[in-house]
């Protein structure tokens, strides 16, 4: 039996008979007196954060809840709930389009900024990533000249900085990118990803964050969608025939 235990060994969470323990806390101290981003927190690292690095994390969740239904992993909730499927079906339908195009810039953005931080040499760095790949993840968007999100969140990270909370090295090393690589703007990877690189998450917890915020978009759209009476919803209009070849 002890062989069984240890396989299943975790310092996540303590689940007994009339014993629920979470990170070595009760659930019952810690329902009504932590926040769901403190919760977050605390489950990915095992402690809880003050109050300053809380709401940093809990801005950057916010800032990237949702971006409208030409975002695939929306539009893909949207059409699977049509089809007679759960609304656990529909989420993970969406989040499941969250890969290395289309959700993964966060993870590599961070990725990016600790490679700069690390080199020292900003215009070193951007050459070499160029010679690979055009896109810089964290820059550039397709919709937004300036991303609404950006200013709010850098600001928040400015201000933590500014007042010891965050060291700042990882927002300086995003605008030290963003001018060498000017007029293209940061947008809200880049954003979140300095949040994230600044609160110290790993870079691959800054797609599963991502994930978790992106993740109440995708249910409010399923749910709207849900509520229309559309059945079998494709892509296009059934007026609209694809092209044919």
């Amino acid at each position: 039996m002890s062989e069984v235990a240890d396989w299943w060994a975790t310092a996540v969470s303590r689940i007994e008979p009339d014993v629920i323990e979470l990170r070595g806390q009760p659930v019952q101290d810690l329902i009504g007196r932590i926040g769901f981003a403190e919760m977050i927190w605390l489950m990915l690292r095992g402690e809880r954060p003050d109050q300053r690095r809380a709401a940093l994390l809990e801005a950057a969740l916010v800032s990237s809840v949702d971006h409208g239904p030409h975002a695939p992993s929306i539009a893909a909730a949207r059409m699977a709930i049509t089809c007679g499927v759960g609304l656990n079906n529909a989420v993970a339908t969406g989040v499941n389009l969250l890969g290395d195009v289309h959700g993964g810039a966060g993870e590599q953005c961070v990725e990016l900024l600790e490679e700069v931080v690390r080199d020292g040499d900003v215009a070193a760095v951007v050459t070499r990533r160029r010679a690979r790949d055009k896109y810089l993840p964290g820059f550039g968007h397709r919709f937004h000249s300036r991303d609404p999100r950006r200013d709010p969140l850098l600001g928040l990270v400015a201000e933590a900085a500014v007042d010891g909370v965050v060291a700042g090295e990882h927002l300086r090393a995003a605008l030290e990118v963003e001018e060498q690589i000017a007029p293209v703007p940061m947008n809200i990877d880049g954003a979140t990803a300095v949040v994230y690189a600044e609160l110290g998450f790993p870079a691959p917890l800054a797609r599963g964050l991502f994930v978790l915020s992106r993740s109440v978009g995708i249910l409010a759209h399923a749910w709207e969608e849900a509520g229309q009476g559309r059945r079998n919803k494709g892509p296009i209009p059934p007026s609209v025939l694809p092209t044919w070849l």
